[in-house]
């Protein structure tokens, strides 16, 4: 049977699962063998991002903020609105100088016409007319206020000042009503009485809702009556509401970005512009009773506009609305805790402010925990998110596959021991093929594992996937019990992640190829305390002083006392015996270590001997210590003493281990 594949023209909205569940876990391993908490794990990486399987660096909040806190700072340098005031008297200067040209050059053609009485009736109308010119207020808004009642000479000073005025008279609609400056700029006087009947409508609903009223008419009845207005196709009152609550209260934020004087001056050029369509009333109606209704929409923010160039009102808004949003992104990326939090903020609005690319990478972030939950590796218990027994599985696997990846494969082979023990025993257990077993298939198993694959029915077909080999076992079987040190030392010193990365590959090793066999977990600082396989993720150092070796080996003796075969004790630490506890219980801790700590630490390590347990120790930053106690462990026990690294520490671990016992291996 072959596939079918179909191919589309991306067009931004296609949904990406790229996600790789094992490489998002094996991302947060290192943050959470280190902090012990998936939560903090999945925290640090939203802040910081994520590398997917195809090599893609994601970026994190980190650096979305940033590009977000420079996308506002674009924003605004792009002008200044305070400018605009100054742009507008240049504009209307302009206007007066043709203007006082246009008297000019009437005078001057009535006086060449050497007709006395028409030179008089000019001269009286250009006295006129420059008087009116030179009495103008001095601000913008006093000036076309004036000029709205100035009987022009010329014609094109007259279609500027015309157009002048119809651009700022736009430019005002669209401050507060955004997409309203086409409607109104083709308006016959019928459109304009019927834009004010629906701002008087709509007031009056807001009125009637907040005085607990029916509203009349109803908002269905406004919609069908008046809807072309209102762009955004809002479903409900509220959601109309909103949508001019956030315009409003974007040239709100404008307006508080002004000086005062600027203020003075908007308002009486907002008097100007739009008292001759008696809308500046009902914009000043609609405003407060927003306020009332909607009363968190930003009112009171406000912007430092910065650029060097005028900047229309219109286009402030239109920053200032933009700006909103991306203080509500800003905000809600800095709260973020977990990733679902993300799954409220606007892509579309991502997208549009920061690009498709942020959009993406708000995308995968927001899906991290969903696709490591839909692939079972963590789960939500009790208000937290925790690893689930096939996570701890998977980042067992990682740390054992990446420990083998840097050993030596020509020294160590497959891993498997050159010798079985002797009198092989066929065992009904089995394992999955692995490149370079012996072909010795239990057929039952495997094509019991083609019909689960491939379906009932003949022929029953077989792929490499499916073989399952026999194991058979050596009469001897291994027993462990892996010590390591917790104390605060292990942290300082860079110990601890490597401690706990090879302690779950080797948990991971015998449960996977040696599962007859027997490993426990200790971890000891103060006192020691048996540790679960499925806690070694989590496990986190102690907070106290103390390397308490004397407590760690009682403990591991009595874990090995029923257990069968071959047994040892490795003992992972970074220093040497600082605390023991005495015949009442008491634990006590001394720097350097006092006679009677070693004293009862030695007499453990004889009890171990003498139970048939060998002590193998693994001394970590060999620079700071010479480790005496160690070495005579070694001679009084027959065990070894390894002084290793951290990062050579799992490869020494793993292949004394497989060096050492009487292992599983297929027949052959």
């Amino acid at each position: 049977m072959s596939a079918r594949y179909d191919y589309t023209e991306w067009d931004g909205t296609q949904q990406f699962t790229d996600l790789d569940p094992d490489d998002l876990l094996a991302g947060l391993t290192d943050d959470l063998l280190a902090g012990g908490d998936l939560d903090d794990a999945l925290r640090r990486m939203l802040r910081s991002g994520f590398r997917t399987a195809d090599g893609d660096q994601v970026p994190g909040l980190r650096d979305l903020l940033d590009q977000l806190r420079r996308r506002r700072a674009e924003m605004l340098a792009e002008g200044d609105p305070d400018g605009r005031m100054a742009e507008l008297g240049a504009q209307l200067d302009e206007i007066e100088q043709d203007e006082r040209a246009a008297i000019d050059e009437l005078v001057d053609e009535a006086h060449g016409s050497g007709d006395q009485r028409r030179s008089e009736v000019t001269d009286d109308v250009a006295t006129e007319r420059r008087m009116a010119l030179d009495l103008q207020p001095d601000d913008p808004a006093g000036r076309i206020s004036s000029l709205q009642h100035y009987d022009f000479v010329s014609s094109e000073a007259r279609e500027r000042f015309e157009e002048l005025v119809e651009e700022l008279r736009r430019e005002m609609a669209d401050t507060f009503f955004e997409g309203a400056s086409d409607a109104l700029s083709t308006m016959s006087s019928e459109q304009m009485a019927r834009m004010r009947d629906a701002y008087d409508a709509l007031n009056k609903m807001l009125e009637q809702r907040e005085a607990g009223e029916d509203l009349d008419p109803s908002f269905e009845e406004f919609m069908a009556q008046y809807g072309d207005m209102f762009p955004g196709d809002p479903k409900t009152l509220d959601e109309l509401l909103q949508q001019l609550a956030e315009r409003m209260a974007a040239a709100q934020a404008v307006w508080n970005s002004l000086s005062p004087e600027q203020q003075a001056q908007l308002s009486r050029l907002m008097e100007s512009v739009l008292e001759d369509m008696d809308l500046r009333w009902q914009v000043e109606r609609l405003a407060e009773n927003l306020q009332r209704a909607v009363p968190d929409a930003g009112w009171q923010q406000s912007y430092d506009f910065n650029g060097e160039g005028p900047m229309s009102m219109s286009r402030a808004t239109d920053l200032a609305s933009q700006l909103g949003q991306l203080d509500r992104m800003e905000e809600m990326l800095q709260s973020a805790s977990t990733p679902a939090a993300l799954g409220e903020i606007d892509l579309d609005q991502v997208r549009q402010h920061m690009g498709e690319d942020a959009a993406r990478a708000l995308d995968r972030l927001a899906n991290l925990t969903k696709s490591l939950a839909d692939a079972g590796l963590i789960e939500q218990q009790g208000g937290r998110i925790e690893l689930t027994p096939r996570g701890v599985r998977r980042l067992g696997q990682k740390a054992l596959a990446d420990l083998f990846g840097q050993i030596n494969k020509d020294r160590i082979g497959d891993h498997a021991a050159q010798r079985t023990g002797t009198g092989h025993d066929r065992e009904e257990t089995t394992k999955a093929y692995e490149y370079g077993d012996p072909l010795n298939l239990h057929l039952s198993t495997t094509v019991h594992n083609a019909v689960r694959r491939g379906g009932s029915g003949v022929p029953v077909r077989l792929t490499p996937e499916d073989f399952e080999v026999v194991e058979v076992e050596a009469l001897s079987r291994s027993a462990t019990v892996l010590a390591i040190d917790l104390s605060m030392s292990m942290p300082m010193r860079d110990n601890f992640v490597p401690a706990k990365r090879m302690a779950m590959a080797l948990q991971t090793l015998i449960s996977s190829k040696f599962p007859r066999d027997y490993l426990g977990i200790v971890g000891f600082s103060e006192v020691a305390r048996e540790i679960r396989p499925d806690e070694i993720p989590t496990a986190m150092w102690d907070y106290v002083y103390g390397t308490n070796l004397q407590h760690a080996l009682a403990l591991s003796r009595r874990m090995l006392a029923h257990q069968h075969g071959t047994k040892q004790i490795i003992v992972v630490t970074d220093g040497e015996p600082t605390a023991h506890i005495d015949d009442y219980g008491e634990v006590h801790f001394n720097y350097p270590p006092i006679p009677e700590t070693l004293r009862r630490t030695m007499a453990e390590v004889i009890r171990c001997t003498r139970a048939g347990i060998v002590i193998n120790t693994f001394a970590l930053d060999l620079q700071r210590t010479h480790y005496p106690f160690v070495e005579q462990i070694a001679r009084v026990n027959g065990g070894r003493t390894f002084y290793t690294t951290p990062d050579a520490l799992g490869g020494y671990v793993l292949v004394d281990f497989l060096k050492h016992r009487r292992v599983l291996r297929p027949t052959g």
